[in-house]
């Protein structure tokens, strides 16, 4: 199964977080992940905040991103899904950042797998609820 990933669901592979257990057992199953570009500097930007507040340091979260760029994602470069995201955007009142990987899925036919809460309460009830998962509700490969 063809699976969007969002990066509230791959910082979970490499950080003890809520739902890690459920993200980590994505990665390790049959599904083929998918995301856009965009999820690079996402997870950057997490790791960042974290060595901003001593959580970690600059060499630990130089090491996620290591593993994270090792990870088998197929990633689709943001620029020709700018359109569509840009539609859903304005469709659901979500950011353009956010709207990225709905549109990949939108684009690939397939769900996409968050552990963002309030992007999933926005979403699960509108016209692309269809291509959401919560991240516990991965059926297993």
């Amino acid at each position: 199964m063809t699976v969007v990933v969002d990066a509230s669901v791959a910082i979970k592979w490499f950080l003890p977080e809520l739902h890690d257990d459920a993200a980590l057992r994505l990665l390790r199953a049959e599904h083929r992940l998918v995301a856009p570009d965009l999820l690079f500097p996402e997870v950057g930007n997490v790791l960042w905040k974290r060595v901003r507040r001593r959580e970690a340091t600059a060499s630990e979260a130089g090491a996620v991103l290591d593993a994270l760029v090792a990870v088998p994602l197929e990633v689709h470069a943001s620029q020709p899904m700018m359109p569509v995201a840009f539609e859903i955007a304005c469709a659901t009142g979500r950011t353009v950042y956010d709207s990225l990987y709905l549109a990949l899925a939108v684009l690939r036919e397939c769900p996409m797998v968050t552990a963002d809460r309030k992007l999933h309460q926005a979403l699960e009830r509108g016209r692309f609820a269809h291509h959401l998962l919560w991240v516990t509700e991965v059926p297993h490969a």
